[in-house]
């Protein structure tokens, strides 16, 4: 606890009232009169309050599971938001971390990082990329593919062509330019004047994406799927025909893969069922498998404006993420591993299906592609997360009141069974208590 602010005092004592401990996460106003004088503050928790903590932690992991603190053990479909791409301490992982860390953590980009070079290689080779730009995140990631963008056209002779058109439900990212980008007012609400350069239109709809085309025009940013959004899944003719859009207007194609990247939807990136190419594309989380690591990567026509000196990370590409980095290529670019993927996608969305039938009170719909999956809940999405996490699976939120499935890809058909097993026992303690509160209401 600690007093952040005085805003009146009058007395001769210095004695601080007793008051509450302020619980982790939270901001209380506090307001006290009837000893020396009157007292107002604000209490604030040590660590900043801008997350909606669930009041759970966890002791370890272990491929699938998580043990928490209170002794549980919980199956993991959140995955660290769908970070945890190969599970909790997979051994892989493990041995490249700690082997690095006996050598060497971090030189800054003032010199050569071997693994860098190794890591941006092996990323070119298996898309559809010439060059990357390694970051430590996907809002990092985000930022590098908008600024290439803008300096593309700007190199080309053309810097009026600044804008770029994006769409309602994505999101991509916390600083000022991707909270533009994404144009959430819910996020962008008190901290000033959106950043310029951004037209939203209305995802999934081409003919609003080209309504939008004006000669400030320099680029088209989408999620090939909106996970944030809701686990938005477009038809493959909607980026094939954001790409013609692009190629007969002169434009870039930025797709933000920091979601849906990295084998989560059953290929490398998810731009590859569509069968196109983008220009330039960020992606991040699964990449570096739980170590904070992002990638902006591009052709070698995107980024002729991204000379020395035109950006830069401190701790972009430093040798224990780029360690981390190539043990999760390891695993994903294995022969059979996305195969692999794709089957526990198709096995979870058949047994899902099938729990939406038998709780059509409870779930709406299923949607995604592999393993990014969404369940859109009749009942508020908090409810069916709670419940479920009751059970002992974990869950995470999204839009369109949806509930992600972002389990780790190594996922097994024993515990796809496991966790449909824990969603069912969830929806029929929902469906009871709503029963309940019918006949109440009734009586």
């Amino acid at each position: 606890m600690r007093l952040v602010r005085r805003v009146d005092r009058v007395g001769g004592s210095n004695k601080l009232p007793k008051v509450p401990l302020v619980p982790p996460g939270g901001i209380f106003r506090l307001s006290v009169s009837g000893f020396a004088g009157h007292l107002e503050a604000v209490l604030i928790a040590p660590l900043l309050p801008t997350y909606a903590r669930a009041d759970l932690a966890f002791e370890r992991g272990e491929g699938t599971w998580l043990l928490g603190t209170d002794g549980k053990r919980y199956l993991d479909f959140s995955g660290g938001v769908a970070v945890n791409a190969l599970g909790h301490a997979h051994p892989a992982l493990v041995k490249a971390l700690t082997e690095q860390a006996q050598k060497v953590w971090h030189v800054s980009n003032l010199f050569r990082i071997p693994e860098a070079e190794r890591l941006a290689k092996r990323l070119v080779d298996a898309s559809f990329a010439d060059t990357v730009f390694f970051a430590n995140s996907g809002a990092e990631a985000m930022e590098c593919a908008i600024k290439m963008a803008r300096k593309y056209h700007a190199v080309s002779g053309k810097p009026e062509k600044n804008r770029i058109i994006t769409f309602d439900g994505s999101f991509h990212g916390r600083t000022l330019a991707t909270l533009a980008a994404a144009g959430n007012q819910k996020y962008l609400d008190g901290f000033g004047e959106p950043m310029p350069g951004f037209d939203q239109v209305r995802y999934g709809d081409l003919e609003d994406a080209k309504k939008a085309i004006t000669p400030a025009t320099g680029a088209i940013l989408a999620e090939p799927i909106e996970g944030e959004g809701g686990i938005r899944v477009p038809p493959p003719s909607f980026l094939r025909g954001l790409r013609e859009l692009c190629d007969n207007n002169g434009l870039l194609l930025v797709l933000d893969e920091v979601q849906s990247g990295m084998g989560r939807t059953g290929k490398l990136f998810a731009y590859e069922w569509a069968e196109i190419e983008p220009d330039i594309l960020a992606t991040a989380k699964g990449i570096g498998g739980g170590f904070p690591l992002g990638a902006c990567m591009a052709t070698a026509e995107a980024a002729k404006g991204m000379t020395a000196g035109t950006h830069g990370s401190t701790f972009g590409g430093n040798p224990l993420a780029m360690a981390v980095g190539n043990a999760v290529l390891d695993v994903i670019l294995a022969p059979g591993f996305l195969e692999k993927v794709r089957h526990s996608g198709l096995l979870i969305k058949q047994r899902l299906a099938e729990l939406r039938d038998r709780h059509a009170a409870v779930i709406a719909e299923v949607r995604g592609e592999g393993l990014l999956i969404g369940l859109r809940a009749i009942v508020p999405q908090g409810d069916l997360i709670a419940a479920a996490r009751e059970e002992g699976l974990l869950t995470a939120a999204a839009g369109e009141n949806v509930v992600r499935l972002l389990p780790p890809l190594i996922i097994g058909e024993a515990e796809i069974s496991e966790a449909v097993g824990k969603l069912d026992a969830a929806c029929r303690k929902i469906e009871i208590s709503l029963a309940a509160s019918k006949r109440g209401a009734a009586e």
